[in-house]
């Protein structure tokens, strides 16, 4: 059983990533037999069929784990008020992956301030639905304050460690005992490649939380660097 997920937001597979990977089967299945889990961002964006969540699941090795975005709708649009509704059509279509579903992952707005009712009432109600792994990646600054990091411990929502972090005004301060790390790319957003010395000091860190769940995404995607960073950081935490 992994207890380090390293994978990329998505699994497109870059030119100049290629040749690690099986030449046969879907970019999924060549995707799954290098990297231990991945991370859907699309389902933030739009719905997926429960029979195509389904399909991504038997198509990946019994090891393989997904991290799934919450819907826009919800964190975005209602902005964690009222939304059972769309939480029951989310949870409908991704338990179709089975133990495959590793992780929820709940990213805020940036301008979505820390309400102690309403994240209380919320994570009551994504956790009815979801036992496992629930993430949050919040970009506001009042969501690292005192009774927030109390209420994500009591609730035992992991805080997602973002770089560069959004809104965060100090040190990360861990909320549970497993570890979600998002990583967009620093200083250019969505494009930097992390330097070898970044990811050899990552991979030491995340070596010593073993046997501790971590998971470590990469969402530099835009230029290709996700997907050789996630396979240089794989390969120095499993030397």
């Amino acid at each position: 059983m992994h207890t380090h997920y390293i994978g990329t937001a998505g699994w497109s597979i870059s030119s100049a990533a290629a040749s690690r990977f099986p030449l046969d089967g879907s970019h999924l299945q060549r995707y799954a037999c290098v990297l231990p889990c991945v991370e859907i961002n699309s389902a933030f964006y739009r719905p997926h069929q429960p029979a195509t969540y389904a399909r991504w699941a038997a198509s990946t090795p019994e090891h393989f784990r997904f991290s799934v975005k919450l819907p826009r709708s919800i964190t975005h649009e209602r902005r964690l008020r009222d939304g059972e509704a769309e939480l029951d059509r989310f949870a409908g279509e991704v338990l179709q992956l089975g133990n495959k579903l590793g992780c929820v992952l709940v990213q805020l707005p940036p301008s979505l301030r820390f309400e102690a009712d309403v994240a209380a009432q919320f994570f009551q109600v994504l956790r009815q639905r979801f036992d496992g792994m629930l993430a949050c990646e919040a970009r506001h600054p009042s969501w690292f304050e005192t009774d927030a990091t109390e209420l994500l411990v009591q609730q035992t929502i992991t805080r997602v460690r973002a770089d560069p972090p959004a809104g965060q005004p100090g040190p990360h301060v861990p909320t549970t005992e497993a570890a979600y790390v998002r990583l967009h790319g620093s200083p250019r957003i969505y494009y930097s490649d992390y330097p070898a010395a970044y990811l050899a000091a990552l991979a030491n860190e995340l070596a010593a939380r073993a046997p501790v769940n971590s998971w470590c995404i990469f969402d530099n995607t835009a230029a290709g660097a996700a997907l050789c960073n996630a396979l240089d950081l794989q390969a120095r935490i499993t030397a």
